[in-house]
């Protein structure tokens, strides 16, 4: 069975107090309950109230993901404001406790933090979750163990969380750090089949471990219940057009090895603990150090990568009709990620809420259909 490589994109944004600046809890009633009356299922609950989580339908091609992010994010923003709040797109808040933060009243997040107690209530973070359709899943699972190798390289792109608890974390994905607690989470193990996986999955659900395959939080998995592989590794990014440059590129990703994997060609396979050495300098140092290339065994500076990554996939993009989607990534690699710009206004500001009012603007960047494109703040 040929994959669809179809895209479906969750973003999960953060409700902020427009005067204070900090996270506030959105009143259910409000902004979840009206949501989901304006958009059905495509908005959800988090596990803290400050949280709210879009989701697309299954989109058959990036340029359909585009129009539906946006018209989600707008949408989401128009709510938000009706009742007094602001949206902002960043991995973690700049200065937010996570110890004041209410859980919200669902049996699902009460188990979790019955279960996990500090380590749920403390994974206060943001993230970007990109599904490909695959849908056999001997397939998906081998792509998956070839995915594995570009994660650190989509993390380091799309880096958007400096800040932890009012302090400079001297990281560039602070959340990666923060959901490093969770169990079952980072890079996979290589599978060698989908039956070894599912032989895994099946094991941990009779000895107690999990009640089922989605309490699996790695960095890309097998959905359990679409058929699609599942791409977490991302923060969210402020902009729109960064969103759709990821899961353009991801999307590429998947459709590249896969063709690779038809014709007996796979891509080169690497232990976990390399790849997660690679995932310590993206978290680290996004786009502005080095990654291991490991076919030839040196570093090489992570825009040099990047590049070379993008001309891996070149053949088929235009397959894919993404090139125009795809080409916002150099941007990224000009203008910085959402870390490097967020830490330029605190550089320039010296002041958190400053930064906090940044984050809210790029989160509305490119949302009206005739918005001139406002250029993103560079670093440097």
């Amino acid at each position: 069975m040929l994959p669809t490589f179809t895209i479906g994109i969750e973003e999960e944004y953060q409700t902020v107090d427009p005067v204070t600046r900090d996270l506030r809890s959105h009143i259910h009633a409000e902004i979840i309950e009206k949501g989901k009356l304006l958009l059905q299922e495509r908005v959800k609950a988090e596990m803290h109230q400050s949280v709210v989580e879009v989701g697309t339908s299954v989109c058959s091609n990036i340029k359909d993901a585009k129009e539906e992010v946006k018209k989600l994010r707008r949408d989401m923003i128009a709510l938000a404001r009706e009742n007094g709040l602001r949206l902002a797109a960043a991995a973690t808040h700049p200065f937010a406790d996570w110890r004041v933060q209410e859980i919200t009243e669902d049996v699902r997040y009460k188990n979790i933090v019955e279960d996990l107690q500090l380590v749920a209530r403390a994974n206060l973070i943001f993230g970007l979750h990109v599904h490909i359709g695959v849908e056999d899943r001997e397939t998906a699972i081998q792509l998956m163990n070839h995915a594995r190798y570009f994660l650190p390289h989509i993390l380091a792109l799309s880096t958007n969380s400096p800040f932890w608890l009012g302090m400079n974390t001297g990281l560039k994905s602070y959340r990666c750090k923060v959901f490093d607690k969770f169990p079952r989470t980072n890079i996979p193990d290589y599978f060698p089949s989908w039956g070894e996986y599912d032989n895994f999955i099946k094991l941990l659900i009779k000895t107690n471990c999990i009640d089922n395959a989605k309490k699996i939080w790695w960095d890309i998995r097998p959905h359990p219940f679409f058929n699609t592989l599942e791409f977490r590794v991302c923060d969210i990014p402020m902009r729109v057009e960064e969103t759709i440059a990821l899961a353009a590129l991801i999307q590429a990703t998947v459709a590249k090895l896969y063709k690779l994997y038809t014709a007996n060609q796979g891509f080169r396979l690497y232990r976990r603990a390399l790849i997660m050495e690679n995932k310590w300098r993206a978290s680290r140092y996004g786009l502005e150090g080095k990654l291991i290339d490991f076919g030839k065994q040196t570093e090489v500076s992570a825009r040099e990568l990047v590049l070379e990554y993008l001309e891996f996939i070149d053949d088929v993009v235009d397959e894919l009709d993404s090139r125009e989607e795809l080409n916002y990534i150099h941007k990224i690699l000009d203008n910085g990620t959402g870390a490097d710009r967020q830490l330029r206004v605190f550089r320039e500001t010296g002041d958190l809420k400053k930064v906090v009012d940044y984050i809210i603007e790029e989160t509305e960047v490119g949302l009206a259909e005739t918005e001139a494109q406002a250029p993103a703040r560079k670093v440097g």
